[in-house]
Formats: C-alpha cells, sequence, structure tokens
C-alpha cells in the first residue's frame, strides 16, 4: 500500500479499532488486576520513517542498557527494516517485520506479529510513532502490562483512544531524538505520576559509523566510473532531488539542482555529480541530468541497492538533500550533509551529526507540518523552500569542500611526518602530533593516503581511509 492508502486505513479502521480497544480495556481493568512486572523485555514500536529510526537510536540503545540488547524487540513495517538492521541496535531476530504490499498479506502480517509479541513475553511496549492509531493498536495488543505513548489529553491530533498505561503529553518544542529518550523514560515512572515527566536526558551520543563488507567500495566505484565513462570515481558531489517525495511540500524546485549542478561542476573541475533517488524517481532523475549537459554529470538513481547507496555516501563528498530519509542515514558516514528544510522544523526533525549543515528560512508560516496535523497541510506553495536560494546552496558546498580538501591535505603532511619521525623512534605517530590529529578525527572528512597530493585523494585511497 502506498502512504495514502496507509493514511486512510489508519483513519477508518484505526479509529473505531481504538475505541473499541480501548472499550475493552476499560473493562478488563475493572474486573482484573493485573501485577506490574519487572522490566524484563521491552518492545519499541516503529512502523515507518527510516529516517526517524536513526534519530531513534539513542533510545533504543538506551532500552537496551535496561533491559539487555537481547531483550529488545521492535516492530516495524518491513520497507523500514534496512536501517535498523544497519544500526545492529537489537538483534536482526527480534525484529518483527510488517509487509504492507496488499491488504490481506498486511492483515497476515499482523495477527503473525500479535502472536509473536505475546509469545516473547513483552513486559513494557513504547509506542514511537506519534499519533498513529495502527501504532497504538499493536502496542496495546503486544500484550505488555506497561506501554507507554502519547495521548491526546485535550482533544489535541489525532484520536486514537486510551490504550496506554503511561500517558505522555507531546512536547513540538523537544528534538525527535529526545522526544524517544522521554518515551522510553517513562517506563520506570509511576503511571498516576504523568504525564509530568522529570527524566535525566544525555548528551547526544555519536551514531555508530557504516563500515563497508570488503570488496563493496570497489564496487561501487566502479558503478560510478562507468555511468561517468571514465577509469576512476573522482571526487563526488551527490544531489538528491526527491522527485517523487512523500511530503510534496518539501521538495527544493527541480531547476535549482540543476543550476546547483552546473555552478558546482564549473567551480571544480576535477568534482563530478550524481543524482540520487529511488527507481520510481530514476526517469526524473535522468531529465535533470539531460538539461545539466555534463559529460561529468550523471544519475544513479535507482541504479543500486539501499546498502550501495549507503556505500556511495561513504566515497563522496558531500551531499544536498531536503528534509527525509536520506539526510539522517547518510549521518552513519563520513560524508557532509547541506539538508534544506522548510515545512518541518530543525529544531525537531534535524541531524545532530557534527557533518550536518542545515539551511532553513524560517518565514512565520513554517514549519507547517508536524505531529498535530498527521504531517498534512493546507499549503499549496512551498515558500519557505523556494526562499532558499541557489546561491545560499552553493555556498556551503562550496564551504565544505574546501574544508575537507584542507582536511585531505593536512593529513598528507601529517602522514609525511609520521613516516619521518618513524625513522627516529618507535613510538606510535599519533603520539608526535595529538593535537592536529585529534582536529582531524573531529574532522568530517577521512584522513587521506599519503601517497597522493592531490586536493581531492584518488578513489582506491578515498575507499581505504573511509574504510577506517
Amino acid at each position: 500500500m502506498d502512504v495514502k492508502s496507509l493514511r486512510r486505513a489508519d483513519r477508518w479502521l484505526g479509529v473505531p479499532l481504538c475505541a473499541a480497544l480501548t472499550a475493552l480495556r476499560k473493562l478488563r481493568d475493572l474486573i482484573v488486576r493485573r501485577p506490574e512486572r519487572p522490566l524484563r523485555r521491552i518492545l519499541v514500536v516503529k512502523l515507518a520513517e527510516q529516517g526517524a529510526t536513526v534519530l531513534a537510536y539513542p533510545a533504543l540503545r538506551r532500552a537496551a542498557a535496561m533491559v539487555g540488547r537481547e531483550n529488545v524487540f521492535v516492530l516495524v513495517f518491513a520497507e523500514n527494516r534496512f536501517i535498523l538492521d544497519l544500526l545492529d541496535v537489537v538483534p536482526e531476530k527480534n525484529v518483527i517485520a510488517i509487509r504492507t504490499h496488499g491488504i490481506v498479506r498486511t492483515a497476515l502480517d499482523s495477527f503473525r506479529a500479535v502472536l509473536r509479541m505475546r509469545r516473547e513475553g513483552i513486559d513494557a511496549a513504547v509506542d514511537f510513532e506519534f499519533f498513529a492509531r495502527a501504532s497504538a493498536v499493536y502496542t496495546y495488543l503486544s500484550g505488555a502490562g506497561r506501554r507507554a505513548g502519547f495521548h491526546a489529553f485535550a482533544g489535541e491530533a489525532s484520536y486514537r483512544g486510551d490504550l496506554m498505561t503511561h500517558r505522555l503529553s507531546f512536547n513540538p518544542h523537544l528534538h525527535a531524538s529526545r522526544i524517544f529518550l522521554t518515551l522510553v523514560g517513562a517506563l520506570e515512572k509511576p503511571a498516576e505520576t504523568l504525564p509530568a515527566l522529570d527524566v535525566e536526558l544525555p548528551d547526544d551520543e555519536p551514531l555508530p559509523l557504516f563500515r563497508p563488507r570488503p570488496g563493496e567500495e570497489a564496487e561501487v566505484a566502479r558503478t560510478v566510473a562507468s555511468l561517468l565513462q571514465r577509469g576512476d570515481a573522482p571526487p563526488l558531489v551527490l544531489l538528491n532531488a526527491n522527485c517523487s517525495d512523500l511530503l510534496p511540500l518539501r521538495r527544493w524546485p527541480s531547476e535549482r539542482y540543476v543550476e546547483l549542478a552546473r555552478l558546482v561542476l564549473a567551480r571544480y573541475p576535477e568534482v563530478a555529480v550524481l543524482f540520487t533517488g529511488a527507481p520510481s524517481e530514476a526517469p526524473q532523475a535522468e531529465a535533470l541530468v539531460a538539461r545539466i549537459g555534463s559529460e561529468r554529470c550523471a544519475s544513479i538513481a535507482g541504479k543500486t541497492t539501499l546498502r550501495q547507496l549507503i556505500v556511495l555516501y561513504g566515497l563522496a563528498e558531500v551531499m544536498v538533500t531536503n528534509d527525509s530519509g536520506p539526510a539522517h542515514y547518510a549521518t552513519i558516514t563520513p560524508i557532509d550533509v547541506v539538508t534544506l528544510f522548510g515545512p518541518e522544523t530543525p529544531a525537531a526533525f534535524g541531524s545532530r551529526s557534527p557533518r550536518s549543515h542545515i539551511l532553513w528560512a524560517g518565514i512565520p508560516c513554517s514549519p507547517c507540518v508536524n505531529a498535530y496535523n498527521d504531517r498534512q497541510s493546507a499549503c499549496r506553495d512551498n515558500l519557505c523552500m523556494q526562499r532558499i536560494s541557489v546561491e545560499d546552496v552553493f555556498e556551503r558546498v562550496c564551504a565544505v569542500i574546501e574544508r575537507r580538501a584542507r582536511t585531505h591535505e593536512a593529513a598528507v603532511e601529517i602522514r609525511g611526518e609520521a613516516a619521518e619521525a618513524g625513522r627516529d623512534s618507535a613510538r606510535p605517530a599519533a603520539l608526535h602530533a595529538p593535537d592536529r590529529l585529534a582536529a582531524l578525527r573531529e574532522g568530517s572528512a577521512p584522513p587521506a593516503q599519503p601517497e597522493t597530493s592531490e586536493p581531492f585523494p584518488s578513489s582506491a585511497s578515498r575507499s581505504r581511509s573511509s574504510s577506517r
């Protein structure tokens, strides 16, 4: 089912289901008083959005710290489990996936998922979807005695019954990653004290760095070289134009990607530009490439698996994208990401990676998409995205490219010094220049190899360094 069909099902089936299950819950509470069991097994319900799954990483880690990694389960739509598996925060066997291709298949998978959750003896379930009815239903049917999620206390947002034992008020001023942390933290609080919640939110922790398997970088580099009809893969700038974005208001005008690509190609003769995207976006991406008309520009949309796309991020210098999944899951690679925000706020959904660079016009009507309106806006003219100029984006891209080039050059110099020092001392090279090496480690670019003095390292050296 597509997103519109899922939303319709969530509304027309979810509302009566939530109402019926709420009546059942209240009746059971009158008849049966179940003692609260200690936390041993936690289920997280995070059905959709791979980008939001990346933001949920600290909360999943906290759940694992509470009960052990092997005792954390995640319920997810099958098409959204890839990033969860890549993050490796819970065992793959603990991921319960529901396929959404067809109503009958979804219903059967949902039935199996409920049986599995009950068989696992889940003690607590946390609903990471803000106001979806389906996630509330799954959370209740899990059989967990403790259920944490958001509740429409004053009729805000969408009705989804009264299925949670630990009910929270949604705070639109918190970053999404911290919202997920509060939901997990609520499990340890007495239900009667909520929605007032005083939990310590830890500082942001770094995401795990994706490490390609042997040969994957070389394979993707060959694909890039073939697309560009050259012998090796040059330094890359990626443009994710989101030609078929599920939320059209987030799109930056396509002609601006064309203009940006032309500026980048003119400024940096050694750089190539690739348009990325899903298979459904391939025709539009190819059309943009045709308009640019450069042998150093090609489309790789639909020509890679999702895993190969992640590998590609690690080989590239910078990507420009709107607020979408790639902006988040690229943060587990060494690439710098310039993210364009409009109808949603970066204060809540912006990546907190040091390699993230956010542009947001912040006009009075923005943000207009949020949890309270089911991420549906009445706006038909995304001025918030149109206000972000090509010049602003180009300036940010240039700053990233040139900083990364300086980092590569500094790495070459330091490695040369280390090689020279190695003839005089057996101490590790890092001990000879700790401050400069620390600065490189905090930088966004992977260290270059010593055998090149180019502003950008060769594709082979980039592959070796990015795997570290």
